[in-house]
This record gives C-alpha cells, sequence and structure tokens, in this order.
C-alpha cells in the first residue's frame, strides 16, 4: 500500500533494463552548452576585472598606513619611521612557538589517521554501532520515563498546581509541582514508544542501510585515491578564495590620491583665493600653504562602477566556489558508481576510476555542473539580499515585519538545502548517464521520491554514523592536544613545557578545529559514497530482477536481506 501511494504520488518511469548499460556511460556528448559558454564567458569577465583591479589598485592603502599628507608610513620619504603600534611579526616565532605550531601539525596527521581509520573500519563495525546507537536512544528514553516517573511520585504529597503558581519567570518553580513531571512523562512515553514502532516497522531498510555503508566503506577501500581529492577541492576552493581577496583588495585601493593647497595664513591673498581648489604635489614645500591629502580619485569610468565590480566579483565568486564542489561530487559520484556496476568486484573495475571521472566531469558536464551552481548561488544571493535588508532595517522593524523577514530567511534557507540536496543527486545522475542538468534532476528526484522512506531512514543513519565519527575524532583529537599543551602528558626527546606558552588553549583551539576540517572532508567523501550507491542501489532494483538476462549488481548481503538473488548464481550452486 506504501509503495503503491508513492507511485500514485510521484508516477515517473521506472528505470528499464538496458543489455548496453556496464555502470557510467562512455558514449556521451557534452550537455547544456548555453550555460557553459555563459560561465566561460563570466570566467573570462572576471579575469578582466582581476587585470583591471590589479592595474589601478594599489594594496599599500590597505597595508600602510598613512599621514596627513598621503604618504605611507616605513617606506619612501618615512622610510625608518614606522608606525609605532606596529610589531614585528617574527618576534612571535620563537623556537617554542615553532615547535607548537609543529606539534599542532602532530596532532592534524592523528585526526587524518583516525578518520580514515574509522570510515574503512566501517564496513566491519557499522552494524554494531548502529544498533549501539539505537539502544543508546532507546535506553536514554526509558530512563527519561523512570526519572519523571520518581519526579512525579516524589511531589505527590504537595498541593500546589501549575493553576495555583501561575505565570512566572523562575522556571524552577514549576519542576517543583506534580502536574509538569506528568505531562515530562506522557510526552517521553509517547515519544518512546513512537520511535520503538518506527525501528520495528522499518528494521529492514535499516539493515538495508547498514549494508549500504558497509559496500560504501569496501568502495572506499578499493579506490583509496577518493579519500585524497578533498585536497583537489580544497586547493581550488583556496584559488578562488585567494583571487576574489585578491580582487576585492586591488579594487577597493584603486584611483590615486588627489592633493589640494590649504593656506596656512587666510590673510594672505595669494593662498586665500586658491584654497582648496588647486591641485599640488606635497613633495614641493610652501612657507604660506600646504599641500593636504584630500581623497582618493573618483573619477573616470573605472572609478564610478567600483561598486558594481565589486558585486561581480562577489557573485563571480559565489558561482566559481559552488562550481568546484559540483565538480568533486560529480567526480566522486562517477567513480563510486564505476564500482557499484562492476559485476565482478574487484575484477571488473576499471582502472583510475577516479581520474577518468574527473576527465568526464570536465570533458563533457561543466555546463551541467555550472548550471546547477548557478541556482544554488542565485538562492544564496537572495539569502544576502535579505539579510541585507534585515539589518539595515532593524531599528525601524515592527513585530510584524520581523515576523514576515524571519518566515522569509527561514523559506529561502530550505529552498537553499533542497537546491543542495537536488543537486547533488542530480550530479550523480549526470555522473552515471551523461544527461543534461535539468533530465538528471527530474530522474533523481523522482527515483529518491519513489523510495522515499528508504531516503529517509538511509539519511538519518548515515548522519546518526558520520556525527558520531565526527564526534569521536574531533574529541579525541581535542583531549590528547589537551593534555599535552596543558603539560599533563610529555613526548619523549621533546623539551616542549606548558609554562612556555602564554596561552595554551590557542593551539588546543587550532588543533580542534582543524581536526573538524580534516573530518568533515574525509566524511564528505563517505556521505558521497552512500548517496552514490544508494541511487544506483535503486535503480538496480528498478531494472533487474535477477534472471540470467537481467542479473542484479547488489551485494550478496543486499540481496540475503530483501531476500533476492541471482538465478545464475543458483545455478552454480548447482552444479557444484
Amino acid at each position: 500500500a506504501l509503495k503503491a501511494t508513492q507511485c500514485f504520488l510521484f508516477p515517473g518511469e521506472p528505470a528499464q533494463f538496458d543489455p548496453t548499460f556496464k555502470g557510467p556511460m562512455k558514449k556521451r556528448g557534452c550537455t547544456d552548452i548555453i550555460c557553459c559558454v555563459l560561465f566561460m564567458a563570466v570566467i573570462l569577465g572576471y579575469i578582466a576585472v582581476g587585470i583591471l583591479a590589479w592595474l589601478f589598485g594599489d594594496p599599500r592603502h590597505v597595508l600602510y598606513p598613512r599621514n596627513s599628507t598621503g604618504w605611507f608610513c616605513g617606506i619612501e620619504p618615512n622610510e625608518g619611521r614606522p608606525n609605532l603600534f606596529y610589531f614585528d611579526i617574527l618576534k612571535c616565532a620563537t623556537s617554542v612557538n615553532v615547535m607548537a605550531t609543529a606539534l599542532n601539525g602532530l596532532g592534524l596527521l592523528i585526526a587524518m589517521v583516525v578518520s580514515m581509520l574509522f570510515l574503512l573500519l566501517l564496513r566491519f563495525t557499522a552494524p554494531v554501532m548502529v544498533w549501539v546507537l539505537i539502544i543508546g536512544v532507546l535506553g536514554a528514553g526509558a530512563y527519561g520515563i523512570w526519572h519523571c516517573y520518581w519526579e512525579y511520585d516524589n511531589y505527590k504529597q504537595l498541593s500546589a498546581t501549575i493553576t495555583d503558581i501561575g505565570f512566572t519567570t523562575n522556571l524552577n518553580v514549576y519542576l517543583q509541582v506534580q502536574e509538569t513531571w506528568l505531562a515530562f512523562l506522557i510526552i517521553i512515553s509517547v515519544a518512546e514508544a513512537i520511535i520503538l514502532l518506527t525501528i520495528i516497522f522499518l528494521r529492514t531498510r535499516i539493515l538495508i542501510a547498514i549494508a549500504l555503508i558497509q559496500e560504501s566503506s569496501k568502495a572506499i577501500s578499493h579506490m583509496m585515491s577518493s579519500m585524497l581529492y578533498p585536497l583537489v577541492t580544497f586547493v581550488l576552493l583556496l584559488v578562488c578564495v585567494a583571487y576574489w581577496g585578491a580582487t576585492a583588495l586591488y579594487l577597493a585601493t584603486s584611483g590615486g590620491p588627489i592633493y589640494k593647497v590649504v593656506a596656512l595664513n587666510s590673510t594672505v591673498d595669494d593662498c586665500s583665493s586658491i584654497n582648496g581648489t588647486v591641485d599640488c604635489d606635497p613633495q614641493v614645500s610652501c612657507p604660506l600653504a600646504s599641500c593636504i591629502f584630500i581623497k582618493y580619485n573618483d573619477e573616470g569610468l573605472f572609478q564610478r562602477n567600483l561598486f558594481n565590480l565589486q558585486i561581480y566579483n562577489a557573485v563571480a565568486f559565489l558561482w566559481c566556489v559552488n562550481f568546484v564542489i559540483a565538480l568533486g561530487q560529480c567526480t566522486l559520484a562517477g567513480a563510486f558508481a564505476s564500482y557499484y556496476w562492476a559485476f565482478t568486484k574487484p575484477d571488473d573495475i576499471p582502472m583510475f576510476p577516479l581520474s577518468a571521472s574527473f576527465i568526464r566531469s570536465l570533458r563533457y558536464h561543466v555546463g551541467s555542473l555550472a548550471f546547477g551552481a548557478l541556482i544554488l548561488t542565485l538562492v544564496q544571493i537572495a539569502r544576502m539580499i535579505l539579510e541585507y535588508i534585515d539589518h539595515k532595517t532593524r531599528a525601524a522593524q515592527n513585530p510584524c515585519a520581523r515576523f514576515i523577514l524571519c518566515c522569509m530567511k527561514c523559506c529561502l534557507w530550505c529552498l537553499e538545502k533542497f537546491i543542495k540536496f537536488l543537486n547533488r543527486n542530480a550530479y550523480i545522475m549526470i555522473a552515471i548517464y551523461g544527461k543534461n542538468f535539468c533530465v538528471s534532476a527530474k530522474n533523481a528526484f523522482l527515483l529518491l521520491m519513489r523510495n522515499v522512506v528508504r531516503v529517509v531512514v538511509l539519511d538519518k543513519v548515515t548522519d546518526l554514523l558520520l556525527f558520531f565519527g565526527k564526534l569521536l575524532v574531533v574529541a579525541g583529537v581535542g583531549i590528547l592536544s589537551f593534555f599535552f599543551f596543558s603539560g599533563r602528558i610529555l613526548l619523549p626527546g621533546h623539551t616542549f613545557r606548558s609554562e612556555t606558552l602564554n596561552y595554551y588553549w590557542m593551539p588546543i583551539i587550532t588543533v580542534v578545529f582543524g581536526s573538524y576540517l580534516i573530518a568533515h572532508g574525509f566524511f564528505s567523501v563517505y556521505n558521497m559514497c552512500v548517496d552514490t550507491l544508494f541511487l544506483c542501489f535503486l535503480e538496480d532494483l528498478e531494472r533487474n530482477d535477477g534472471s540470467l538476462q537481467k542479473p542484479y549488481f547488489m551485494s550478496k548481503n543486499l540481496m540475503k536481506i530483501l531476500n533476492k538473488s541471482n538465478k545464475a548464481q543458483k545455478k552454480v550452486k548447482g552444479e557444484d
């Protein structure tokens, strides 16, 4: 009945059997060419803006202070006279701090190794971890029920009720009323019953999610190079950020300084007649007048359009960042899809699947990736505009206006999350079938909606495991760094002491933050693997039936959970 309801609400056409399909399509053409041309034009324009900014800008306006005449402090005629408030940052680079920095890197390396081991061991530990976490949630609920009943029984003798207390800001008063604990008891009991019934009802789908997680760990073990791909994404994102920052800096400092003559003695007719009206050279001194810096030149076509160029810089930056992320997702999806659709693993896995997928994405699907990135960019720009409006009008807002703005921001936040979800699955379909963005997004959405319960279960089980993994990595490395930098443990052969650090929490925070980024990078690969194998699994169920002509590509564990098998395997067992 549930399957029939899903098919009625999201009909779509189930994937049909194709005898020539053997994984990601090799014969494919360029997709979304118009968007590809538009993206290339924007990139060329972005390069032109950067060149113009470099020609007209002068970052010394930001890097060095100026005196009242407009000269830079510490250079040119003021060389040797820097601002006294500036300090030599090299003095901070003592041997102790260098050692602390190096040890921050002993910490990040541990985070990387632990993250990799955790993902690889999920192949064996996923079932135990999932059920332990589920039992832990149920156990916490059971304890909450018992505690609420215990508190309810303790306050049974008191005659005070919530009606007698009324409204008060002291919440502790409500905790001394029997009715409060009765309400908590009912709420937790209902929630516990719902969770328990949901687990019983969805136990098969939980087993499928666990099996897919195990299969993802196995796929990564056959493609260890995929664990290093986040470094490629990180470098590309670093290039985008650096180019955006440099361009914004040069644009902000474009335009030369303008100096005007200001008379020191207003009674002198020769100076008062030209006071503030004539350009001058600050190097030329005059006893009766002074050449004072007024402002930076804002005349000319380039200077008048600086604001528009900064907007262009920001929009192009967002588009490039989203494109880099889309390229990474499509590349990983193509590699993991080639693993799933290999009938005999690992023998049928193609050579260098990650490199082949990366080349396919750049050769054929730049337009489609740019299309999805553009949609996401437009939504993000809308959110920024709304935040800007909220910031500028906050003082004049009434409760109704605040409520409307809050609802609009919530809607745009939800829309951005949905677009990211849709783009992610569209890129998987693009990597497999090589179709354009719109067709891939439609096919992915309908496929997921025909299996919406499995989608929800897999998503929540995966999120639970990856959250636990991130918590394990970050907390473990953080605790280890705390014990080291606080001097509680010492490394043999090192003379480092915690007393030599002015503030030992700083390297600890650095290690924790870096550990989170490393864990997030590794786990994002794993999450992409799970999503890719899940879509392939759903396609496998719709395309094939286990016959000799249409065998399943899924693992034996998945077939066992679904009570399915390949007839070819049965025949071989019978002959043996």
